[in-house]
């Protein structure tokens, strides 16, 4: 098992011996304020696009349901004819950049949630660390009303007009340590500034979203192999995410009470060697992992292990959409 795989089990116990990790959480938060406060009296330069940016992140480290909620937004500006965009790091991916996605781009070039975002939606993405760049790039090639940024919350070299943090109630802010001692990348206080959207099955606050899951479908195309899921079978759950014990959670409620989990680092780019489980059992993953695998297979067209694919949506509150068109038309951005 992998460091960063350690902190995050200790992190989601909330192990008491995190505490040893207290001088570099000091350091983080020293070089955290101090990097904000360079942008904020102007002795670092800041980048104000000519069109409204939209910051969809979080404040912890792993998966809190932000990539399925910004899939849904882009969807709905899309239903309502708004010309939006995408802009993001693309982690995982090794470029060129910044580079325009298309259709067929591969996660090992531009990232694994980029090819996820743009297969689910189409939207013109562009992608690199330097987010000047990729909005520029969007720029010369498009006429947009509203530009998202995937991730990015502590990006401060970007100018936003809005801001929205997704906050999973099923972890929460755990010990409410910054980094490496909790998994908070800023501090609690953050929260008070934006837009607060809460991921729950039982919501307390009318922001919220939860994530729906629709019937699992089959990757690739495999003779004699049934295309209804089985959910009485026994399966090797592939999951290479912040958060995989959402996943379980998910196969749970699904019915899969038989599964053996094998867990990969966040944006894991996979190799044939890792499907090669001695049980010989099925696979079922996220689709995002989906993604990657995708790609790898195209490689092996003679690998005939079913792997099944579990697809989630974001439901959004009537809350958030009544908030997110007020919003936009603050920014002059109308919504019929």
């Amino acid at each position: 098992m992998s460091i960063a795989q350690h902190l995050q089990n200790a992190w989601q116990r909330q192990a008491k011996w995190l505490i040893v990790l207290r001088p570099l959480s000091c350091l983080y938060r020293f070089g955290f304020l101090l990097n904000q406060q360079r942008y904020q009296l102007g002795l670092k330069k800041s980048y104000l696009a000519p069109v409204p940016v939209m910051v969809i992140g979080n404040i912890t480290v792993g998966g809190s349901g932000k990539t399925p909620l910004l899939i849904q937004l882009v969807k709905y500006l899309q239903a309502k004819q708004i010309r939006v965009a995408v802009i993001s790091r693309g982690y995982g991916g090794r470029g060129p950049f910044p580079v325009l996605l298309q259709s067929d781009s591969l996660p090992e070039i531009v990232g694994d949630e980029p090819c996820q975002i743009v297969q689910a939606t189409a939207v013109a993405m562009a992608v690199g660390p330097n987010r000047q760049a990729n909005i520029e790039l969007l720029l010369q090639h498009g006429t947009y009303d509203l530009i998202i940024s995937d991730d990015g919350l502590q990006h401060w070299a970007l100018q936003r007009q809005l801001e929205w943090i997704v906050l999973d109630n099923q972890r929460g802010l755990g010990n409410q340590k910054l980094l490496p001692e909790g998994y908070l990348r800023e501090p609690p206080s953050r929260l008070q500034h934006s837009t607060v959207i809460e991921h729950a099955q039982a919501p307390t606050q009318a922001l919220n979203m939860h994530l729906a899951v629709a019937a699992p479908y089959l990757l690739q195309t495999i003779p004699n192999q049934p295309a209804q899921f089985d959910a009485t079978l026994h399966y090797c759950a592939l999951v290479g995410i912040g958060f995989p014990q959402r996943f379980y959670q998910t196969l749970r409620q699904m019915g899969v009470s038989q599964f053996q989990p094998h867990e990969f680092p966040d944006h894991h780019e996979y190799v044939l060697e890792d499907l090669d489980f001695a049980t010989g059992l099925q696979i079922i993953t996220t689709e995002k992992d989906a993604v990657k695998l995708k790609a790898l297979l195209q490689h092996y067209p003679d690998f005939k292990r079913p792997i099944w694919v579990v697809p989630v949506t974001a439901v959004l509150s009537d809350a958030c959409y009544m908030l997110l068109n007020q919003q936009l038309q603050q920014l002059g951005i109308g919504i019929d």
